[in-house]
Protein backbone atom coordinates (compact mmCIF):
# COMPACT_ATOMS: atom_id res chain seq x y z
CA UNK A 1 0.00 0.00 0.00
CA UNK A 2 1.35 3.38 -0.51
CA UNK A 3 1.57 6.33 1.81
CA UNK A 4 0.22 8.67 0.30
CA UNK A 5 -3.36 9.65 2.09
CA UNK A 6 -4.12 11.73 -1.30
CA UNK A 7 -7.30 10.43 -2.92
CA UNK A 8 -9.11 10.98 -6.48
CA UNK A 9 -11.53 13.39 -7.22
CA UNK A 10 -14.46 12.87 -9.82
CA UNK A 11 -12.77 14.26 -13.17
CA UNK A 12 -8.99 14.26 -11.86
CA UNK A 13 -6.62 11.92 -13.90
CA UNK A 14 -7.75 8.54 -12.66
CA UNK A 15 -9.05 7.47 -15.84
CA UNK A 16 -13.31 7.45 -15.71
CA UNK A 17 -13.74 8.66 -12.48
CA UNK A 18 -14.60 5.05 -10.68
CA UNK A 19 -11.24 4.94 -8.85
CA UNK A 20 -12.32 8.42 -7.29
CA UNK A 21 -12.53 6.58 -3.72
CA UNK A 22 -9.32 5.12 -3.83
CA UNK A 23 -5.54 6.37 -3.80
CA UNK A 24 -3.57 6.38 -6.87
CA UNK A 25 -1.07 3.11 -6.83
CA UNK A 26 2.76 3.55 -7.33
CA UNK A 27 5.44 2.02 -9.43
CA UNK A 28 9.13 3.33 -9.06
CA UNK A 29 11.17 2.11 -11.57
CA UNK A 30 15.12 2.28 -10.84
CA UNK A 31 17.41 1.64 -14.18
CA UNK A 32 20.78 0.76 -12.77
CA UNK A 33 24.14 -0.61 -13.95
CA UNK A 34 26.90 -1.68 -11.57
CA UNK A 35 25.03 0.11 -8.31
CA UNK A 36 25.13 -2.47 -5.64
CA UNK A 37 27.08 0.03 -3.65
CA UNK A 38 24.49 2.93 -3.93
CA UNK A 39 21.00 0.86 -3.79
CA UNK A 40 21.44 0.72 0.07
CA UNK A 41 20.77 4.35 0.20
CA UNK A 42 18.16 4.46 -2.18
CA UNK A 43 16.31 1.66 -0.46
CA UNK A 44 16.87 3.64 3.03
CA UNK A 45 15.16 6.66 1.51
CA UNK A 46 12.55 4.94 -0.46
CA UNK A 47 8.58 5.96 0.55
CA UNK A 48 6.03 2.79 0.59
CA UNK A 49 5.53 2.20 -2.71
CA UNK A 50 3.15 -0.17 -4.48
CA UNK A 51 5.60 -1.49 -6.99
CA UNK A 52 9.29 -1.47 -7.26
CA UNK A 53 10.90 -2.25 -10.94
CA UNK A 54 14.88 -2.10 -10.78
CA UNK A 55 15.95 -2.95 -14.31
CA UNK A 56 19.57 -4.02 -14.70
CA UNK A 57 21.70 -2.93 -16.98
CA UNK A 58 23.87 -5.44 -17.89
CA UNK A 59 25.92 -5.17 -14.51
CA UNK A 60 29.48 -6.94 -13.30
CA UNK A 61 28.78 -6.43 -10.22
CA UNK A 62 26.03 -7.55 -7.21
CA UNK A 63 23.64 -4.89 -8.31
CA UNK A 64 20.61 -7.54 -9.14
CA UNK A 65 21.80 -9.55 -5.89
CA UNK A 66 21.32 -6.60 -3.36
CA UNK A 67 18.87 -5.25 -5.09
CA UNK A 68 16.80 -9.16 -4.32
CA UNK A 69 17.78 -8.38 -0.76
CA UNK A 70 16.52 -5.01 -0.47
CA UNK A 71 13.35 -5.80 -2.39
CA UNK A 72 12.41 -8.70 -2.12
CA UNK A 73 8.81 -8.07 -3.63
CA UNK A 74 10.62 -5.92 -6.28
CA UNK A 75 10.14 -6.90 -10.12
CA UNK A 76 14.04 -7.20 -11.06
CA UNK A 77 14.74 -7.57 -14.75
CA UNK A 78 17.31 -7.20 -17.46
CA UNK A 79 17.26 -4.61 -19.95
CA UNK A 80 17.19 -5.96 -23.66
CA UNK A 81 19.74 -3.65 -25.16
CA UNK A 82 21.99 -1.05 -24.35
CA UNK A 83 21.47 3.05 -22.73
CA UNK A 84 19.16 4.03 -20.02
CA UNK A 85 16.23 4.63 -22.38
CA UNK A 86 16.02 0.84 -23.10
CA UNK A 87 16.27 0.61 -19.45
CA UNK A 88 13.42 2.74 -19.04
CA UNK A 89 11.12 1.09 -21.33
CA UNK A 90 11.20 -1.93 -19.93
CA UNK A 91 10.65 -0.61 -16.58
CA UNK A 92 7.57 0.77 -18.14
CA UNK A 93 6.15 -2.06 -19.58
CA UNK A 94 6.49 -3.92 -16.54
CA UNK A 95 5.15 -1.44 -14.51
CA UNK A 96 1.54 -2.22 -13.38
CA UNK A 97 0.43 0.62 -11.32
CA UNK A 98 -1.63 4.04 -11.74
CA UNK A 99 1.70 6.38 -11.58
CA UNK A 100 5.16 5.64 -12.75
CA UNK A 101 8.08 7.36 -11.26
CA UNK A 102 11.63 7.42 -12.44
CA UNK A 103 14.08 7.72 -10.42
CA UNK A 104 18.41 6.69 -10.77
CA UNK A 105 20.14 3.82 -9.08
CA UNK A 106 23.22 6.50 -7.86
CA UNK A 107 21.75 8.24 -4.93
CA UNK A 108 21.39 11.25 -7.34
CA UNK A 109 17.86 11.73 -7.01
CA UNK A 110 16.04 11.38 -3.53
CA UNK A 111 13.68 8.58 -3.38
CA UNK A 112 12.33 10.66 -0.28
CA UNK A 113 10.63 13.67 -2.49
CA UNK A 114 8.37 11.02 -4.37
CA UNK A 115 4.78 12.13 -2.41
CA UNK A 116 5.81 15.69 -3.79
CA UNK A 117 5.70 13.94 -7.35
CA UNK A 118 2.47 12.44 -6.21
CA UNK A 119 0.57 15.09 -5.25
CA UNK A 120 1.12 17.07 -8.09
CA UNK A 121 -0.38 14.34 -10.50
CA UNK A 122 -3.61 14.30 -8.00
CA UNK A 123 -3.65 17.71 -8.26
CA UNK A 124 -3.96 17.61 -11.69
CA UNK A 125 -0.76 17.33 -14.06
CA UNK A 126 0.04 14.76 -16.17
CA UNK A 127 3.50 15.07 -15.77
CA UNK A 128 5.22 16.01 -12.89
CA UNK A 129 8.72 16.90 -13.78
CA UNK A 130 11.71 17.29 -11.68
CA UNK A 131 13.23 20.45 -11.62
CA UNK A 132 16.74 21.38 -10.14
CA UNK A 133 15.97 25.48 -11.28
CA UNK A 134 12.57 25.22 -10.01
CA UNK A 135 11.58 26.75 -6.35
CA UNK A 136 12.68 24.24 -3.85
CA UNK A 137 14.95 22.49 -6.65
CA UNK A 138 19.15 22.61 -6.57
CA UNK A 139 22.00 20.59 -7.57
CA UNK A 140 25.48 19.47 -5.98
CA UNK A 141 26.68 17.67 -8.97
CA UNK A 142 25.69 19.80 -12.18
CA UNK A 143 28.54 21.17 -13.60
CA UNK A 144 28.90 24.95 -15.43
CA UNK A 145 29.39 23.76 -18.39
CA UNK A 146 26.45 21.08 -17.98
CA UNK A 147 24.59 24.39 -16.58
CA UNK A 148 25.25 26.27 -19.86
CA UNK A 149 24.36 23.25 -22.03
CA UNK A 150 20.99 22.49 -20.05
CA UNK A 151 19.93 26.52 -20.58
CA UNK A 152 20.54 26.54 -24.29
CA UNK A 153 18.91 23.02 -24.86
CA UNK A 154 16.49 24.37 -22.29
CA UNK A 155 15.66 27.71 -24.79
CA UNK A 156 15.52 25.44 -27.93
CA UNK A 157 12.65 23.06 -26.96
CA UNK A 158 10.68 26.00 -25.00
CA UNK A 159 10.92 28.14 -28.23
CA UNK A 160 10.34 25.33 -30.94
CA UNK A 161 6.96 23.90 -28.94
CA UNK A 162 6.39 26.59 -26.88
CA UNK A 163 7.19 25.05 -23.53
CA UNK A 164 8.30 26.41 -20.22
CA UNK A 165 10.97 23.94 -18.67
CA UNK A 166 13.38 25.27 -16.60
CA UNK A 167 15.07 21.95 -16.09
CA UNK A 168 15.19 19.90 -19.92
CA UNK A 169 17.52 16.90 -18.64
CA UNK A 170 16.75 15.90 -15.41
CA UNK A 171 15.32 12.16 -14.88
CA UNK A 172 13.44 12.76 -12.05
CA UNK A 173 9.74 12.39 -13.49
CA UNK A 174 6.37 10.91 -12.99
CA UNK A 175 3.57 10.81 -14.64
CA UNK A 176 0.07 8.50 -15.09
CA UNK A 177 0.76 4.81 -16.35
CA UNK A 178 -1.81 5.42 -19.33
CA UNK A 179 0.28 7.83 -20.36
CA UNK A 180 3.17 5.47 -21.62
CA UNK A 181 1.26 5.07 -25.34
CA UNK A 182 2.03 9.11 -25.77
CA UNK A 183 5.73 8.43 -25.56
CA UNK A 184 6.35 6.16 -28.29
CA UNK A 185 9.57 4.61 -27.37
CA UNK A 186 11.22 2.11 -29.00
CA UNK A 187 9.90 -1.36 -29.22
CA UNK A 188 11.71 -3.24 -26.54
CA UNK A 189 11.77 -6.59 -28.59
CA UNK A 190 14.23 -5.23 -31.05
CA UNK A 191 17.30 -6.56 -31.09
CA UNK A 192 19.30 -3.98 -32.80
CA UNK A 193 20.12 -0.11 -30.65
CA UNK A 194 17.13 2.20 -31.14
CA UNK A 195 17.38 5.74 -31.30
CA UNK A 196 15.74 6.61 -27.83
CA UNK A 197 17.80 3.90 -26.20
CA UNK A 198 20.72 6.63 -24.48
CA UNK A 199 20.21 9.16 -22.27
CA UNK A 200 18.05 11.77 -24.65
CA UNK A 201 15.01 9.66 -23.29
CA UNK A 202 13.99 12.33 -20.70
CA UNK A 203 14.05 15.25 -23.85
CA UNK A 204 12.02 12.32 -25.81
CA UNK A 205 9.55 12.12 -22.34
CA UNK A 206 8.92 16.21 -21.82
CA UNK A 207 9.07 17.12 -25.42
CA UNK A 208 6.35 14.07 -26.56
CA UNK A 209 4.06 15.03 -22.97
CA UNK A 210 4.15 18.77 -24.00
CA UNK A 211 3.43 18.10 -28.65
CA UNK A 212 0.40 16.08 -26.66
CA UNK A 213 -0.97 18.84 -24.79
CA UNK A 214 -0.96 17.10 -21.36
CA UNK A 215 -0.48 18.77 -18.52
CA UNK A 216 3.11 19.33 -17.03
CA UNK A 217 4.05 20.89 -13.53
CA UNK A 218 7.85 21.31 -12.92
CA UNK A 219 8.28 20.19 -9.10
CA UNK A 220 11.57 21.18 -7.05
CA UNK A 221 14.09 18.85 -7.00
CA UNK A 222 17.28 18.65 -5.49
CA UNK A 223 19.96 16.49 -7.42
CA UNK A 224 23.16 15.08 -5.04
CA UNK A 225 26.61 13.61 -6.26
CA UNK A 226 26.61 10.37 -6.95
CA UNK A 227 27.43 8.24 -3.95
CA UNK A 228 29.36 5.45 -5.28
CA UNK A 229 30.98 5.13 -8.83
CA UNK A 230 31.16 7.13 -12.01
CA UNK A 231 28.29 8.40 -13.75
CA UNK A 232 27.82 6.64 -17.06
CA UNK A 233 26.86 9.92 -18.63
CA UNK A 234 28.88 11.90 -21.08
CA UNK A 235 28.37 15.40 -21.41
CA UNK A 236 29.24 16.05 -24.86
CA UNK A 237 28.03 12.80 -26.71
CA UNK A 238 25.06 12.68 -24.92
CA UNK A 239 24.63 16.25 -25.01
CA UNK A 240 24.78 15.97 -28.61
CA UNK A 241 22.08 13.03 -28.86
CA UNK A 242 19.68 15.55 -26.98
CA UNK A 243 20.40 18.02 -29.74
CA UNK A 244 19.45 15.67 -32.19
CA UNK A 245 16.38 14.66 -30.35
CA UNK A 246 15.49 17.97 -30.82
CA UNK A 247 16.05 18.67 -33.72
CA UNK A 248 13.80 15.31 -35.03
CA UNK A 249 10.59 16.11 -32.56
CA UNK A 250 10.83 19.49 -34.22
CA UNK A 251 10.46 17.89 -37.62
CA UNK A 252 7.96 15.50 -36.12
CA UNK A 253 6.22 18.31 -34.52
CA UNK A 254 6.08 20.56 -37.95
CA UNK A 255 4.52 17.52 -40.14
CA UNK A 256 1.99 17.09 -37.67
CA UNK A 257 1.08 20.42 -37.66
CA UNK A 258 0.85 20.39 -41.30
CA UNK A 259 -1.13 17.20 -41.50
CA UNK A 260 -3.79 19.32 -39.08
CA UNK A 261 -3.55 22.75 -41.18
CA UNK A 262 -4.31 20.60 -43.96
CA UNK A 263 -7.81 18.79 -43.04
CA UNK A 264 -8.74 21.63 -41.43
CA UNK A 265 -8.43 23.39 -44.94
Amino acid sequence: MTEFEHEFEPGTPDGDGSEASREPTVTVVIPARNEALNLPYVAERMPTVDQIVVVDGNSVDDTMAVARKLWPEAVIIPQTRAGKGNALACGFAAATCDIVVMIDADGSTDPAEIPRFVETLVSGADLAKGSRFSHGGGSDDITTFRRLGNKGLNFLVNRIFHTTFADLCYGYNAFWRRHVAVLDLPDTTLAEAQWGDGFEIETVINVRMARSGLSIKEVGSHESCRIHGRSNLNAFSDGFRVLRTIEYERRTHRAITRAQVADSA
